[in-house]
């Protein structure tokens, strides 16, 4: 009976011991995946089917093509720090009256070649008040780079190298970009040249929070590839070796890479940069509302059918919209056939776009959709192209306005602002504002472009707060109702 029962358990054992072979056999220790048929009181059948080998994205091509055309930009900055103790004497004996001494300050970070006779964006962070551009390609040649023009609304800038046949990458699409997409971010971290990371797209058209606490045009793309410090300015690329944007924000809490990273779509930095290498300045189009994303909670206010879309809240007199008969409580739709659910990517869209431009828009009047055609307007209010002289002192809201100059800077005490030159009649003259006014503030925030200025009074969603002072150093305050 013993015996028996040992045969038993042994025969058992080797039955499972059998079982978990034939099964690690059929299942997992096979470059092919094999499935297996049993039928009851039948000897087992075995049928192999090989599976299609999984495919992962190769970077080969694409990692090669845009690692020679990223470049790393050095940017030295003149500034002024009282002297300190300058030797072990000094310090202990005292180092007598302290006088300025000029101590530059040197700063990084990363651009992109985009023609072969030189010309290379970056980051207008990277390159925003230096005094020397040094510019070193991937085969280590170095040139002085000049600053052709930039554009904070959009955190783009552009420069020029005098060389020849320079590898190049090629403007990719950021509008076909989808969701999940692979990616890879070229630049030069923490001074680590031609660095190389990879990542899908998370989310298109992301705006960050009063980002550097200026008026901006956001609509970027976020990513997971690894950002940091460095890689400002530099590529991000898809499989095919096209740029399809351009790096320059990290969402963080220590300064380093957290996990998401932004970069300006290409369909924004493309048209930048070609206003800036014909004209100088960037020709902005403005279509002349405050908008609001539909949300759940607004839809209930509004009694609005769908949450699609985004809500015109206001409609500018004398604008392109009002001219094209949008009216207040329209929901927008789409701007020239393409859907847009949020504010910020009714700004990727009309960027795209120069005034003068006609533009198709798709908006929802109560039950009906309405198609209508506007013609985009600049910030001085019509539709006509500005030349680089222009783009100095600008017409707008009757007023002449300028940048305010350094000598004007120095004697007002402040960083920045807008001059105002002349005025005649209109919103500002009306609100009290006088000739010789500078304008350093809007609702609170700093400006210091007239296309500040003009972005921040369309985009406002009430009235207007405008802070500045009058050559004596007198601050005043103006209110421009809507």
């Amino acid at each position: 009976m013993k015996n028996k029962v040992g045969l038993t358990i042994v025969i058992t054992v080797l039955l499972s011991v059998g079982t978990t072979l034939l099964i690690n056999h059929f299942t997992g220790n096979s470059k092919d995946v094999e499935k297996v048929y049993v039928s009851s009181g039948q000897e087992p059948v075995i049928q192999q089917v090989s599976l299609p080998e999984v495919q992962y994205p190769d970077f080969t091509y694409a990692a090669e093509t845009g690692v020679k055309a990223v470049v790393h930009v050095k940017v030295v900055k003149n500034g002024q720090q009282a002297m300190g103790p300058q030797s072990l004497f000094d310090f202990f004996f005292g180092y007598g009256n302290p006088s300025p001494q000029i101590r530059p300050q040197v700063g990084a970070g990363s651009g992109v070649i985009i023609s072969r006779d030189g010309y290379i964006i970056t980051a207008n962070h990277v390159i925003d008040g230096a005094d020397e551009v040094l510019v070193t390609l991937d085969d280590k040649r170095e040139f002085e780079g000049r600053v052709i023009g930039k554009d904070p609304a959009t955190d783009i800038a552009l420069l020029k190298i005098e060389a020849e046949d320079l590898p190049a990458l090629k403007f990719g699409n950021s509008d076909d970009l989808r969701l999940g997409q692979w990616v890879i971010a070229i630049g030069n971290p923490y001074d680590l040249r031609s660095t190389i990371t990879a990542g899908i797209v998370s989310a298109k058209g992301r705006s960050l929070p009063s980002y550097q606490d200026e008026f901006k045009i956001e609509a970027f793309i976020q990513t997971d590839a690894a950002v940091n410090p460095g890689n400002s300015g530099g590529a991000l690329v898809n499989a095919k070796g096209e740029l399809v944007g351009i790096n320059t924000a990290i969402a963080t809490r220590t300064g380093s890479y957290s996990g998401y990273s932004f970069a300006v779509p290409s369909s924004i930095a493309q048209k930048v940069v070609d206003d800036l290498r014909k004209y100088g300045i960037v020709q902005r189009a403005l279509l002349g509302i405050t908008m609001q994303d539909v949300t759940g909670e607004l839809a209930e206010e509004k009694d609005i059918r769908d949450i699609k879309g985004v809500y015109i809240h206001e409609v500018l007199e004398d604008g392109a919209a009002h001219k094209a008969g949008i009216k207040e409580g329209d929901i927008l739709l789409e701007v020239d056939g393409v859907k847009v659910n949020s504010g910020t990517s009714v700004q990727e869209q009309i960027s795209k776009f120069s005034p003068g431009d006609k533009v198709g828009l798709l908006l929802r009047r109560g039950n009906k959709e309405v198609k209508v055609t506007a013609t985009l307007q600049n910030q001085s209010g019509d539709t006509q192209l500005l030349s680089e002289t222009e783009g100095d002192v600008t017409h707008f809201m009757g007023a002449q306005l300028r940048p305010a100059g350094k000598e004007v800077r120095d004697q007002l005490r402040i960083r920045s602002g807008i001059e105002v030159t002349a005025i005649s009649d209109g919103k500002l003259k009306d609100a009290g504002i006088r000739k010789g006014f500078v304008i350093t503030h809007v609702n609170q925030k700093p400006v210091s472009t007239v296309q500040q200025f003009a972005l921040a009074i369309q985009t406002a969603q009430r009235g207007v707060l405008i802070e500045g002072r009058y050559p004596d150093r007198s601050v005043y305050y103006y209110a421009l109702g809507n």
